[in-house]
């Protein structure tokens, strides 16, 4: 039976650790403060902002949030990224998505300094992890690449299979690992014979959205499984992409839903701020 790969305590314990540096910081003067922007009424974004800033209060990280209509103008939306960019006390921008129809989600993105994208998805950013040097990491792959790490996985030389190819996920994960020595395949709807590619894989990044269904038969004995899916069934069951209870017979180490990458998002959320507030104290003490 594989191990299970618990996300919520290596959560913990870099929580603990960004709450010390929180504080050190805070005695320097500056305190890590995130912005987030919800527009409109989506009950799941509602959710996620709630869980973000339960967080940071958490860890000592200063939060404040904007709620605005589903009718917002785009331009007002613009606006207010503006103001923020300019804020001191904010370090961190983050916009929940999705965004209502009539807003350019990308146009809303690409408004957010560099410097305070800690969700990681303006181009200057996605561009400097293409290269190998990135500033903000997206806070799932980095959470998993954690994860991996506190695991004691080794990507050097391993088969990595992604299933997925978003934005989000699936293209700065392929990076990050191919960062680690890994050969990678990026595997989506027009893959051809999915089951064979999946059975290649060393380690298995899930990432399409749907539930179970990476199949257990599918893995290769002694992969290792990273279950990015969150997926709810009618019976209100929440499940990954991966059949767990089979693919957990086949694996070495397994992530769970929930209880595993979900946790490691949020954390990487306060890690981007945590870093973006100790760039903005370097930058002040720079003559």
């Amino acid at each position: 039976m594989a191990q299970i790969i618990d996300g919520k305590a290596i959560a913990r314990k870099i929580r603990g650790d960004i709450a010390a540096e929180t504080e050190r910081l805070a005695a320097e003067g500056v305190r890590p403060g995130l912005a987030v922007v919800l527009v409109g009424e989506n009950p799941a974004s509602k959710v996620y902002v709630s869980m973000k800033e339960k967080a940071c209060g958490d860890v000592g990280i200063f939060s404040d949030e904007y709620t605005l209509p589903e009718t917002v103008e785009e331009g007002e939306l613009l606006a207010l990224i503006d103001r923020l960019n300019h804020d001191p006390k904010i370090h961190g921008i983050l916009v929940q998505l999705p965004l209502p129809k009539h807003i350019d989600d990308s146009r809303i993105l690409e408004a957010i300094s560099p410097e305070k994208d800690v969700d990681g998805f303006h181009p200057f950013n996605m561009g400097r992890l293409v290269i190998g040097k990135p500033v903000f990491q997206p806070c799932t792959p980095y959470g998993i690449m954690v994860m991996l790490k506190e695991a004691g996985i080794d990507l050097k030389g391993k088969e990595v299979v992604i299933v997925g190819r978003s934005n989000i996920v699936g293209k700065p994960v392929a990076f990050l690992c191919l960062q680690q020595h890994a050969t990678v395949t990026i595997c989506h709807t027009r893959t051809v014979d999915l089951p064979a590619k999946v059975a290649a894989a060393d380690v298995l990044i899930a990432a399409a959205g749907k539930p179970e269904m990476i199949r257990g038969e599918w893995i290769k004995e002694g992969a290792v499984v990273i279950d990015v899916g969150v997926n709810r069934l009618p019976d209100n069951r929440l499940v990954g992409d991966v059949e767990f209870e089979a693919a957990a017979r086949r694996a070495s180490h397994i992530t769970p839903v929930p209880g595993g990458v979900g946790p490691m998002t949020i954390t990487m959320l306060l890690q981007n701020t945590l870093q973006s507030a100790k760039m903005s104290l370097d930058r002040l003490k720079t003559p």
